[in-house]
């Protein structure tokens, strides 16, 4: 005599609900990668092997067409002291993150750190200039 179980065991996996999980997944990711803000400006920064971290306060770009950028707004050179302390007027010692092309001129860096300069002789203030560089492979 062969003892039957009288409930019967259900071997089939619905993925219905596992699709849901992608899907919500995919459009979390696809939200939160759009508020991260990429380098709009095309820069080949020049290698470096030190590792500075330091908290930026405001972002200067050159490119190799030697445009001046404050974050992304296009600053002529003769009007960069007073858009870069309209933007760090509140801190006595502000990081500036100074991203230029590996081909600008010295002297347009120089004009950065110039302004910065200024700014922290004319106000009593210790803002400092970081040159960003990528790491070496």
């Amino acid at each position: 005599m062969a003892i039957q179980m009288r409930n019967k065991r259900d071997t089939q996996f619905s993925t219905a609900s596992m699709s849901d999980l992608v899907f919500l997944l995919l459009i979390f990711f696809m939200l939160t990668s759009t508020l991260v803000a990429p380098n709009a400006i095309k820069l080949l920064l020049p290698s470096s092997n030190s590792k500075t971290m330091a908290t930026q306060n405001v972002t200067i770009y050159i490119n190799k067409a030697r445009n001046y950028y404050v974050e992304d707004r296009r600053v002529d050179p003769a009007n960069l002291e007073n858009v870069i302390y309209s933007i760090i007027r509140g801190d006595t010692d502000a990081s500036v993150v100074l991203r230029s092309d590996k081909t600008a001129p010295v002297q347009d860096i120089v004009v950065v750190i110039d302004a910065v300069n200024n700014i922290n002789s004319k106000h009593g203030t210790k803002h400092k200039v970081i040159l960003a560089t990528k790491p070496k492979k």
